[in-house]
């Protein structure tokens, strides 16, 4: 049985996981450590904070009686605001800790990008962000350096994983439909804090296209560290489906 570990900050959304357990009949496991978090705040230096080494280093030591295969440290904002090389140089001091593989869900959305594009030939990309524009504009520039091109992006200024982990699904669906451009080929929805394992399949048929969010492609990412990625119906284009 596959083992993912996941490095999750704090508490907000970190039970959306069991949804993707469940989908696929406990077939992968993904158990979770919480890391610290110094101040729940979308604010790029408390999210420099979050991202500190020695919080990912601890987060995995928690995880080692698991025994993972692979770990995703699951955080968006917490990854991107390093830039790319700051965010391959935080999985890389996890791997070498733990002894496997690691990424981080920045990482993941601009490796889902790259196979959507092998795929479907899918490059331009609108962005519903949960922060505020000056933290959203970093994770437009690391997916722009990943190769993306960002045709739109609407940022909602909530200041924090706490809340966002609040929203329902109807709002997740209107934040999504609401960020959709005609140029873009697909939506990204960058927020590990909101809740949207369950709800993939309802965001794509609003808008008709692909839709990465940060929990489905940190799970997606987990699962391509060890091996091909299989199908999971109800998980989006990503893992499969067709709109």
């Amino acid at each position: 049985m596959p083992t993912v570990g996941l490095l999750y900050p704090g508490h907000s959304a970190e039970d959306d996981f069991s949804v993707f357990e469940a989908r696929v009949g406990g077939a992968v496991r993904l158990p979770i450590a919480i890391t610290s978090v110094g101040e729940d705040a979308h604010r790029v230096d408390a999210l420099l904070d979050l991202g500190r080494e020695q919080r990912l280093i601890a987060g995995a030591a928690q995880l080692a009686g698991e025994r993972p295969e692979a770990i995703m440290w699951a955080c968006t904002s917490g990854s991107f605001v390093f830039g790319p090389q700051g965010a391959h140089e935080q999985v890389a001091a996890v791997a070498a800790f733990a002894g496997v593989p690691a990424a981080s869900t920045s990482i993941a959305f601009v490796d889902a990008h790259r196979h959507l594009g092998r795929q479907l030939g899918i490059r331009r990309v609108a962005v519903a962000a949960s922060y505020p524009d000056d933290v959203a504009q970093h994770f437009v520039k690391f997916l722009s350096e990943g190769g993306a091109e960002v045709t739109a992006m609407a940022s909602h200024s909530i200041y924090t994983a706490a809340e966002v982990g609040t929203l329902s699904p109807d709002q997740v669906v209107e934040m999504v439909t609401a960020a959709d451009h005609p140029d873009a080929e697909a939506v990204l929805v960058p927020d590990t804090a909101m809740h949207t394992l369950a709800i993939i399949d309802k965001l794509e048929a609003a808008v008709g296209k692909p839709v990465l969010t940060a929990n489905q492609v940190t799970v997606w990412k987990g699962l391509e560290l060890l091996g091909p990625v299989p199908p999971v119906p109800g998980l989006g284009v990503l893992f499969g489906d067709r709109i």
